[in-house]
């Protein structure tokens, strides 16, 4: 739920207008939104280029993924690998755009996390992969944008650790 609609929600529970602290709020969601728009933009347009990034260098660090016995052994194996992090980079997208976590949280890592323990998948090599991406899509962007989204892959990598 976006900033907006939660200063909506939140000061009509309450049969009040908005407070000078909401309006702000929204002012600078706002202002930011050209952006937020602009990061979601790269991200996208460079899904391919970043997931292939972070999927080498996870390889290249948890060999043992890809040996044989590994999760992501094979070709096919090593496919679904790339497009579970294809999943985790759009939740990221989504949060950009949000400007905020909660379409992390409501569409999901939480099953997800449940899926790869049933799976025997190592999470910790799920969050490596993700920690790659961050890598990878931080030199696609700069300054305050990077250290914004970098907040949103660290999000994903602390839901899927706890």
């Amino acid at each position: 739920m976006s900033i907006v609609t939660k200063s909506i929600v939140s000061a009509d529970a309450e049969a009040r207008y908005l407070s000078p602290g909401e309006l702000e709020r929204i002012k600078g969601f706002i202002s930011s939104g050209a952006s937020r728009l602009r990061v979601a933009q790269v991200l996208t347009e460079s899904r391919e280029r970043i997931i292939k990034e972070a999927g080498d260098a996870l390889f290249q660090r948890r060999p043992d993924v890809v040996s044989p016995g590994g999760n992501a052994y094979g070709e096919e194996m090593t496919a679904t690998c790339l497009r579970d992090l294809d999943y985790y980079l759009r939740l990221v997208t989504y949060a950009v755009i949000a400007g905020e976590v909660s379409p992390i949280d409501e569409i999901g890592i939480i099953g997800a996390k449940e899926m790869y323990k049933s799976l025997g998948t190592p999470i910790d090599a799920v969050a490596q992969g993700v920690r790659e991406m961050k890598n990878a899509a931080s030199s696609l962007i700069s300054g305050e944008d990077a250290t914004e989204t970098a907040s949103y892959f660290d999000y994903v990598v602390r839901g899927l650790l706890n």
